[in-house]
């Protein structure tokens, strides 16, 4: 499946001539070598203004970037998990201030770091537990082990967990083994990028009874008609999947990064909510599609479009910004004037960022370099799909913002 251009740039407010400028800005990463290809969509009103591809997938196989390139959405994966939950949260399975523990035992008791080094650190009681809002916004005091800013991820490390899980560790086992470890804050009072998405996949399938992997196919990809979206590849379907990069430290060149790259062709063991899931630009289309449109695609209606607005307003206590909540250690959004929601961040002040955008836009991306945001205000998606890690190396996703809407001219 692929994204054509569905109508003239000019019919739908784009000068034709500004939209190309996003192919020569990103063409220059890929001959230069930074980037070995890329894919591109950008959308008004449902109409599809600009989708194109560039460069290599595989640069040592010279496949070349192709219209139904599959790309690891790692982070991605989050926005598709909390639409999985709030499904549940409709049909009023739970609602959004319950205690996570009365599904998930392991997080009751829990303890929250207070001093002290990894090897001998201090807790305190937790005074507020995990409710279901804090999985969906960050704020329960979870944490991840790569981010390589505190004591508590650090813990997280020594227990296995640093970007990739333990191999032989399924989902239930990675949520028993978070409870055992200490908050790095008391939930509700800070944000810190974590593995709440994790957890929420696993409060998914303990909800409705079934694996997280079945949910997805029956209740999102199926409706949606999200053929190409699942968790690994084979048959001759792994040459369609793009290849892992990052940077050389030297040159800047992308090198392949087949230790990590090569994941994504077996079985996981334990399914990710939080960053597991392989896409192409056509299905990943049809779910920012589905979020535009207020939940309804096709005539197929997945969420009602008050539950759509409700994720997609700041969620944070009091109306603060990441600038102010985040505990730090976070390089892949812009912090100031940024709040989040139900599993998206969410633009409250373009300014601060010196990016244009506007109030009320939704957005996330993945370690790879994939990014999505949708744009209500002036009805815009844009999809960006490369794969080199991190996703800090180089400005893409800013940079991408600031053609698209350059280009926008009514």
């Amino acid at each position: 499946m692929s994204v054509a251009r569905s109508k003239d740039p000019d019919q739908i407010g784009f000068d034709p001539a500004r939209l190309a400028r996003i192919d020569e800005h990103f063409g220059r990463y890929v001959d230069d070598g930074r980037l070995a290809g890329w894919q591109v969509v950008v959308t008004r009103g449902g109409d599809v203004a600009h989708s194109s591809t560039y460069g290599l997938a595989d640069r040592e196989s010279g496949a070349p970037v192709e219209a139904d390139t599959l790309w690891r959405i790692y982070s991605m994966t989050k926005p598709i998990t909390s639409v999985a939950a709030m499904l549940l949260w409709e049909e009023g399975r739970f609602e959004l201030t319950d205690e996570i523990s009365r599904w998930l035992p392991e997080f009751a008791d829990l303890r929250v770091y207070s001093k002290g080094s990894a090897l001998k650190p201090y807790t305190v009681p937790a005074t507020e537990p995990i409710r279901v809002w804090h999985l969906l916004t960050h704020t329960a005091g979870l944490t991840y082990g790569f981010m390589q800013t505190s004591v508590v991820d650090g813990l997280y490390r020594a227990a296995g967990y640093d970007l990739y899980p333990p191999a032989d560790v399924d989902l239930a086992g990675a949520c028993a083994a978070f409870g055992e470890l200490p908050l790095l804050f008391q939930p509700g009072t800070a944000w810190g990028y974590s593995v709440a998405t994790d957890v929420l996949g696993r409060l998914v399938e303990v909800v409705s009874g079934q694996s997280l992997d079945a949910f997805f196919a029956e209740k999102i990809f199926g409706p949606l008609g999200m053929t190409d979206t699942r968790w690994w590849v084979e048959g001759d379907e792994t040459e369609r999947l793009a290849a892992l990069y990052a940077p050389d430290p030297r040159s800047g060149r992308a090198v392949r990064y087949d230790r990590l790259g090569a994941l994504a062709h077996h079985k996981p063991g334990l399914l990710s909510g939080g960053g597991g899931l392989i896409s192409s630009a056509a299905d990943y289309h049809r779910f920012t599609s589905m979020l535009l449109r207020g939940g309804e695609l096709d005539g197929v209606r997945l969420l009602g479009p008050r539950t759509v607005r409700f994720m997609t307003r700041n969620h944070l206590p009091g109306g603060q910004d990441l600038g102010t909540l985040s505990t730090g250690g976070f390089a892949e959004t812009t912090l100031d004037g940024i709040g989040f929601g139900l599993g998206f961040a969410v633009v409250e002040d373009p300014i601060p960022s010196r990016v244009p955008s506007s109030v009320g836009e939704y957005y996330w991306g993945g370690v790879a370099s994939t990014a999505f945001w949708v744009d209500p205000a002036e009805e815009i998606t844009a999809l960006l799909f490369t794969q080199l890690m991190p996703s800090s190396t180089y400005p893409l996703r800013s940079q991408l913002r600031q053609l698209v809407y350059a280009a926008l001219v009514e």
